[in-house]
């Protein structure tokens, strides 16, 4: 069950692979995400020492569930990953020169979890190929919604 989807991802980026990942969360976060009081437009995920941490993705607090302490809106979160994707990502980010973005926030088993996708960067052409391929498609589907009536 999806909590926010990045479709500026999508829009940026090739998404060539998708890890699932868990979050260190504080408990006022816990409660503005299941609000949907967050935004992952301009987030990136980065591996620092052998650990993946999430920048730049903004939860903004709720007035009742923040009211004994201050909290940072863009503060750094981890990421929990296997030992084994994590020395995945770091050759593939490091040698291989792809990106690592945040595709969504979605619960798993009462959890909330984010996909993280292994991207490479679009031109500016691939982007206008892109969206011309989408208008298309839902130029095709009106044709065919018609053709049935």
């Amino acid at each position: 069950m999806s909590i926010i989807d990045n479709k500026k991802a999508f829009h940026d980026y090739f998404i060539e692979e998708r890890f699932e990942a868990g979050m260190v969360l504080e408990g006022w976060e816990v409660k503005s995400i299941r609000a949907g009081r967050v935004q992952l437009k301009e987030a990136y995920v980065i591996v620092r020492q052998g650990e993946v941490f999430l920048f730049g993705a903004h939860i903004s607090a709720l007035p009742t569930a923040s009211t004994h302490i201050s909290p940072d809106p863009v503060r750094t979160r981890k990421l929990l990953l296997n030992g084994e994707e994590i020395k995945k990502l770091i050759g593939k980010v490091e040698r291989a020169g792809y990106t690592l973005v945040p595709l969504n926030l979605h619960y798993a088993k009462g959890r909330i979890k984010c996909e993280i996708g292994l991207a490479k960067g679009k031109k500016q052409h691939d982007k206008r190929e892109s969206e011309k391929a989408r208008d298309w498609q839902r130029e095709q589907q009106s044709i065919l919604k018609q053709n049935r009536r």
